[in-house]
This record gives structure tokens, C-alpha cells and sequence, in this order.
């Protein structure tokens, strides 16, 4: 589980405490990039660790003769600025957070500092772009709202106006009530001639027809 921590020489013991204690130490979704080993030039019994994850940066110090382990941890948000410096026996890496507390760990192999410079450096590019993306949304979101207020506004605004129907005017009263009687006063006219044998029942069916089609 280990062996993808160690192809730096670091120190498998140490690297082992440190994946125990990360293990317990986790969030849903972190996982571990890289866990870099002091190597100190003479004594390296106990030695400071440096781990980062997806979602941070942690610095491990032993304590208690090597009983308990020390760490603090840094969200990438929080990082401003990280540093790597080379020394004639190995290297330095150390973080600045935006709070301008600075932490780091001496006596690195300049390999691992090296690889722990470059994913945080990753890390700190993606966090900048997830920083823009974030920008992004809010601002739309903002954009949205006072577009939404602005129209609402307007609309609260506008007069009210009532639609009425269309009066109706005496050419049509007089279509609507006329038409009607028109047509019983020919009927009647029609039925008193056929009752008088002035017209046959054919024609009086033919007329009376024509009446009821014109209405």
C-alpha cells in the first residue's frame, strides 16, 4: 500500500507512520499525492515528514521520543506561496499561508523537495482555477438576480390597464334583434298565402327553404 511512497528513498518506516496516521486523519474524497522524509546528515531516527493530499498540505514532527506525532495542516486555499531551496546537504521546502505563517522542513533530499514543490505547485493552479470558476458562478448568479429585480421592478411599475369588451353598437343590436323578426313576419306572409291557394305547397317548401338558408 505503501511501496508508491517509497520510490524516492524515502524511509519505509517512516513513511509507514505517517500513511497510518494520514489514514485516520482523511475526508471523504482525500487522497494522498506524495510523502516526502527528512534525512538528517548524521542522526535519522526521528524524522519530519511532509505529506500533501488533493485537499492539503501537512507537516509531521515526532514527538515524545518518537511516541506521538506532532502535525499541522494548511488547506490549499489558505497557501500562498510555496518555496524549495537546495543546500550542500539537501534541501529546504516550506509554505506561506495567506495568514503570513511560514512552515517548513530542512535536510530533504532535493529529489522530494523537488516533487513536493511540483505537485503543490498543481495543486495551487488547480485551486486557483477552481478559485476563477467559483468567481465565475457568483458573478452570473449576481447578474441574474438584478436582472430578475430590474424586470420585476419594471413590471411593478407599469399602469395596470383594464381590458373591456367591445361595446356593442346599435348596427349590431339592430342585426341581432331584427334578423329574427324579419324572417317569422316572411314566414307568416308565406304561410298566409299558401293557406289562401295563392301559391302551391311546392313553392311554399321552395320559399320557405330559401327563408331558412338566408338566416
Amino acid at each position: 500500500m505503501i511501496e508508491k511512497f517509497l520510490s524516492d528513498e524515502q524511509d519505509p518506516k517512516a513513511v509507514e507512520k505517517i500513511h497510518t496516521r494520514l489514514t485516520d486523519l482523511m475526508t471523504t474524497g482525500e487522497e494522498i499525492l506524495y510523502i516526502a522524509v527528512q534525512k538528517k546528515p548524521i542522526v535519522n531516527l526521528l524524522p519530519d515528514c511532509v505529506a500533501l493530499t488533493n485537499k492539503r498540505i501537512l507537516f509531521f514532527s515526532p514527538a515524545n521520543l518518537g511516541l506521538s506525532i506532532k502535525f499541522v495542516d494548511f488547506v490549499w486555499k489558505d497557501i500562498l506561496e510555496v518555496y524549495t531551496r537546495e543546500e550542500i546537504i539537501g534541501a529546504i521546502f516550506s509554505v506561506k499561508t495567506t495568514d503570513g505563517l511560514e512552515t517548513g522542513v530542512d535536510y530533504l533530499p532535493r529529489v522530494q523537495a523537488r516533487k513536493l514543490y511540483q505537485y503543490a505547485q498543481e495543486r495551487k493552479e488547480a485551486e486557483r482555477e477552481a478559485r476563477r470558476l467559483r468567481d465565475l458562478e457568483e458573478k452570473r448568479a449576481e447578474s441574474g438576480s438584478i436582472q430578475f429585480e430590474n424586470a420585476a421592478r419594471f413590471a411593478a411599475q407599469q399602469p395596470v390597464v383594464p381590458v373591456t369588451p367591445p361595446p356593442i353598437t346599435d348596427t349590431d343590436s339592430t342585426k341581432q334583434n331584427l334578423k329574427p323578426d324579419e324572417l317569422t313576419e316572411k314566414l307568416k306572409k308565406l304561410r298566409m298565402l299558401f293557406d289562401n291557394g295563392l301559391i302551391s305547397q311546392e313553392e311554399y317548401n321552395q320559399k320557405k327553404l330559401e327563408l331558412l338558408n338566408e338566416l
